[in-house]
């Protein structure tokens, strides 16, 4: 998972600041290495794995030894070779399961085997959760004229979010900025974010600029053009 270099913040703070130059629109850009810890996917996967473990027992040849009933044996005898044999099957299942529990949640707490078993739906759904939070608690949406934009990146999910406030949603249909979460994604891909967050800046400036050009001598800026790069959840 490749990280943001000082002077790819440096080239992103430099595109935002160019962008502004263009419109009263304020775009506020936010980087996380990962937008949650994902404790569960480690849990639900030992336990799945756990609940294989009288399975795995048959079939590697485990099985409770039934007395052979036509022996001279007595009934007592019988009863107590078959509470035996039960209760070594059934102390045998449930270490096997304590150890493929532990062992499994080992393995899938290692971060890049994690997030490859985690399903891609909760992935999106916290990546958009945590962009909905750094857009309220940066105060994207108390611009003069509710006309600012958050870019956020998740770089551990390879994921990305854009949300533009009332004022610029009010006139942009949400399909327009679709050309700068593909240029963004991709650049996410291709393992160089700072590509991709320069590109989604350079077309989210030019949508703001025809809808919200810049009065000369009128335009403030509100929001601070550094990165903001998150810690980890």
């Amino acid at each position: 998972m490749k990280t943001l270099s000082p002077s790819d913040l440096a080239a992103i703070e430099a595109a935002v600041r160019q962008a502004e130059a263009r419109t009263t629109g304020e775009i506020y850009c936010v980087v996380t290495e990962e937008s949650s810890h994902y404790g569960e996917t480690a849990i639900a996967w030992a336990a799945g794995v756990a609940l294989l473990g009288p399975a795995l027992l048959l079939l590697v040849g485990v099985h409770v030894t039934i007395p052979d009933l036509f022996s001279p044996w007595s009934a007592s005898q019988v009863g107590a070779a078959m509470e035996s044999a039960v209760r070594r099957a059934l102390i045998g299942a449930i270490v096997l399961q304590v150890v493929l529990f532990v062992l499994t949640a080992v393995i899938v707490s290692i971060p890049p085997v994690r997030r490859a078993l985690t399903p891609p739906s909760l992935k999106r759904l916290r990546v958009r959760r945590r962009a909905l939070e750094q857009f309220v608690a940066k105060n994207l949406h108390l611009t003069r004229e509710r006309t600012g934009i958050l870019i956020f990146v998740s770089l551990g999910e390879r994921m990305a979010e854009l949300i533009a406030d009332e004022g610029i949603a009010d006139h942009v249909e949400p399909p327009v900025w679709d050309r700068a979460m593909a240029a963004l994604t991709e650049g996410l891909k291709r393992g160089q974010p700072e590509a991709g967050f320069v590109a989604a800046i350079g077309l989210c400036a030019d949508v703001l600029a025809e809808k919200f050009p810049q009065r000369p001598g009128d335009n403030p800026d509100e929001l601070p053009d550094a990165v903001v790069v998150l810690p980890k959840p």
